[in-house]
């Protein structure tokens, strides 16, 4: 694995790198008391091309490979982890699942749409009773005619309320046995303007609070069989592919949050004093300022090796899941880490660390607990499923 960026990699991150710092970082405090970014923003990635990375240009994409495309998410995650997120899912987790399972009227139909901002997608694959335990999910997809009825919840669902098409995971096997389980779910885009698609957004969350997050309610929506992506009883195949790649956004936007913390506690720790001398000089100091920048180092370079498995046709999902354990769980010690340097400043929300550890937080929750990835790192290594 070549360490080195190209020119086209290092001008895509410079270009991130500039529109994170025009765009976001001015806002992002703002945006979190609000708990509403402003949508302007989504037609501005879209314009940039940070909506279509990896998408075939045939398809409105923007092309560049997995790498660059993680250079983007360390520096949205940077200026505002609720940004990533809208990147992360529309694209990540819904744009490259019609790309890579979608039929070519479903690429065409939808992806133009989403890759330059016009719409948005969400991913509705978790319940209220089903989280870490997706294979069990109880919505519901039934044949009626030519069509299907899909009724069920779905809950913490990112972009929900804003998204123009969910992509949505619905049970349609029946007492079969060998249609229970992951083995009885089926894909579905499903436009959410269609009658009896409901949606409530979920208010009062500790962090990502600028991130438009739902819940669903589908009673009985109509969808032709034309909206169904990938065979019947396969949809766990999508939501699996998906989440492998996803994990490394996720990963990408911790490192990006790491990165914060320790940008912002190099910066106060040369500016505060104690004790007549600024604090950067402090041996204690010092050794907190160090933690996270190994962290910052170790994290970018494991999820830097995912996007390297993926461009060469690896097998990624089990190094998907040690990036993606590793990055958000250092995306926690390094926002712990810069509050301790800020002391009792690190309180207030006039400065960022406050929120880069509330954002850091439910990384290590979703798109696969930290539990759950050591669980999938453990059978991968010992070939045993641990219960």
């Amino acid at each position: 694995m070549n360490l080195e960026l190209s020119e086209e990699q290092s001008a895509v991150r410079d270009l991130a790198a500039a529109f994170t710092d025009r765009e976001v970082v001015p806002y992002a405090a703002e945006w979190d008391r609000a708990e509403s970014v402003d949508r302007a923003i989504i037609g501005k990635l879209g314009k940039v091309g940070f909506l279509g990375l990896t998408i075939p240009e045939e398809y409105g994409g923007s092309g560049g490979d997995h790498l660059s495309y993680c250079l983007v998410l360390e520096e949205l995650g940077r200026g505002d982890s609720a940004v990533r997120g809208i990147v992360s899912v529309s694209l990540g987790l819904v744009g490259k699942s019609i790309n890579g399972f979608g039929t070519e009227e479903q690429k065409r139909h939808w992806l133009p749409r989403l890759t330059s901002g016009e719409a948005l997608a969400c991913f509705a694959l978790t319940e209220p009773g089903t989280g870490s335990d997706a294979a069990n999910l109880t919505t519901r997809a039934v044949r009626d005619g030519d069509d299907w009825l899909i009724s069920g919840a779905k809950m913490f669902i990112t972009n929900g309320t804003w998204a123009d098409v969910a992509l949505v995971f619905a049970r349609t096997g029946g007492s079969d046995p060998e249609q229970r389980g992951h083995r009885g779910i089926t894909a579905f885009l499903v436009p959410t303007d269609l009658p009896g698609f409901g949606r409530t957004e979920v208010h009062g969350k500790l962090g990502l609070r600028g991130q438009a997050t739902a819940e669903l309610a589908l009673n009985d929506v109509r969808v032709p069989d034309s909206a169904r992506l990938g065979e019947v009883g396969k949809g766990f195949t999508v939501a699996m592919a998906a989440l492998a790649k996803g994990r490394m956004s996720v990963a990408a936007g911790c490192v990006g949050i790491a990165r914060a913390c320790l940008e912002a506690a190099v910066r106060y720790a040369g500016e505060r004093e104690q004790f007549g001398k600024p604090i950067a000089s402090h041996q204690l100091v010092q050794e907190l300022l160090a933690g996270i920048a190994v962290d910052v180092e170790a994290a970018r370079l494991l999820t830097w090796k995912v996007a390297d498995h993926i461009e060469r046709g690896l097998p990624f999902a089990t190094e998907s899941s040690v990036a993606k354990l590793y990055a958000s769980e250092a995306a926690v010690r390094a926002a712990n880490n810069a509050l301790q340097v800020f002391g009792g400043y690190g309180f207030i929300d006039e400065y960022p660390v406050g929120k880069y550890l509330r954002d850091a937080r439910v990384m290590t929750l979703y798109e696969g607990t930290s539990q759950i990835h050591q669980l999938l790192i453990g059978r991968a290594l010992t070939g045993v499923n641990a219960f």
